[in-house]
């Protein structure tokens, strides 16, 4: 077993810059889960970088070990990640596992703790994902660390010291992991679609025991998905969108009991997160061909609302993998072959559907006026928004990438294959 501080020195600890009890907010202060601090993949942060390549506009490049994919978390100074480093030291796809929580300083890009967490014996992957491409998520000080069937944790963010750990909720995985978590009052709470029974659990932040958990049902014959939920309001009342493998679910966060579902037949695998917005939840129905849905919904959705309430749907250049972002009265989104699609986010109209990147995974940003998208060779694409087609700039790290981005500040983070990069202006 590699020892928790066998690569970074936990020396020079400092608390985390802002208070434990600091909420995060949706300004450009935190990064504090999967797609932003209102997880929709929008950031208010200004004066955001253009153009950048591996020589120019670089704040720090910081060597990150192992393989993982999933994307920085930042609250104040530090910079979180996950990743799956192979015992013994030497990468190989069949090597088992040691999974590592760490931070990073903001500022330097340098080390400021490391833990091992699990192992894993030769856990299985795709290799488009990882064994660590779950993102964490931050509150109060704490950080939550998920690895899927491999084991979830919640960890002390200014030191890394582990809280509680739990392999309990193991399950027979497809092409490895991906969900990532998502808080909820003292819930914190993942999908598990697993390769049978997929089901949704809630754990008790504070002690990590299962809270409840919800048996998915669909008529999907493939059962795995990779989904990330998403908590919305619908009318005052919170819901959790949790999307699985043939089906979408509403929960009601605080007890797993279904509000509504709307069916999407024989969809699996799962990925893009959904988003919420002008009263109707956006979702990609996965493999093998993808259908993007927009679906309505309200006070009065409720059990199976497949007939009534599909607003619309688009059957062309959906995503597999990445995840949309509407802006204003569009929705933008990016087929894994790197088409672009505008579209009206009410009717569904298409303004354009153009050629924009190469092979992508990495979720589309909405920030500063403008959509960033990073592709899996490491090219970075700068669009303006509008219904015409256009592109301010691109940008090669020539790095395989399947991250998506994250802010800090005014600055881009971008996870690589080997590496985390710091982008400024």
């Amino acid at each position: 077993m590699i020892s928790k501080n066998a690569l970074f020195s936990a020396a020079g600890l400092v608390a985390l810059a802002v208070s434990a009890s600091a909420a995060p907010t949706t300004t450009s202060a935190n990064w504090p889960e999967f797609r932003g601090a209102a997880a929709q993949g929008h950031s208010e942060a200004k004066n955001l970088p253009l153009t950048w390549s591996p020589t120019s506009h670089i704040v720090w490049k910081a060597p990150v070990p192992g393989i993982g994919w999933s994307s920085p978390v930042v609250i104040g100074t530090r910079i979180f990640l996950t990743s799956a480093l192979p015992i013994g030291g030497v990468e190989d796809p069949k090597a088992d596992r040691s999974l590592h929580a760490l931070a990073l300083d903001a500022a330097t890009g340098k080390p400021v703790w490391d833990v091992e967490l699990f192992t894993a014996k030769a856990p299985r992957a795709h290799r488009k994902n990882s064994h660590a491409s779950p993102t964490t998520v931050f509150e109060d000080g704490k950080l939550y660390v998920h690895f899927g069937h491999l084991g979830t944790a919640c960890l002390d963010a200014a030191t890394g010291k582990t809280i509680w750990s739990t392999q309990e909720f193991a399950y027979s995985p497809v092409h490895g992991n991906g969900s990532s978590p998502v808080l909820f009052e003292d819930l914190l709470i993942f999908n598990a679609d697993a390769e049978t029974e997929p089901k949704v659990i809630a754990l008790d932040k504070t002690t990590g025991k299962q809270r409840w958990t919800f048996a998915r049902q669909s008529e999907a014959k493939k059962k795995f998905s990779f989904c990330t939920p998403l908590i919305i309001d619908v009318n005052g009342q919170k819901q959790l969108v949790t999307p699985g493998s043939g089906v979408v679910n509403g929960l009601d966060p605080k007890t797993g009991t279904e509000i509504w579902h709307f069916n999407y037949d024989q969809g699996y695998s799962v990925v893009p997160r959904p988003i919420y917005s002008h009263g109707i939840i956006y979702l990609s129905s996965g493999y093998d061909k993808p259908v993007l849905y927009a679906i309505k919904v309200n006070a009065e959705s409720k059990g199976d609302i497949t007939p009534t309430n599909l607003a619309w749907r688009i059957d062309k250049a959906a995503p597999h993998n990445p995840s949309m972002v509407v802006v204003g009265e569009e929705i933008y989104f990016v087929a894994d072959n790197g088409i672009l699609t505008c579209a009206d986010a009410k009717t569904g109209a298409i303004h354009y559907s153009e050629r924009c990147t190469g092979p992508i995974s990495a979720s589309i940003l909405s920030a500063d006026g403008k959509l960033y998208l990073q592709d899996e060779k490491g090219l970075g694409i700068v669009v303006k928004p509008g219904k015409k087609f256009e592109i301010l700039a691109q940008n090669d790290l020539a790095e395989r990438s399947l991250a998506s981005y994250a802010i800090i500040g005014s600055d881009l983070l971008i996870r690589t294959e080997a590496n985390l990069y710091r982008i400024k202006k």
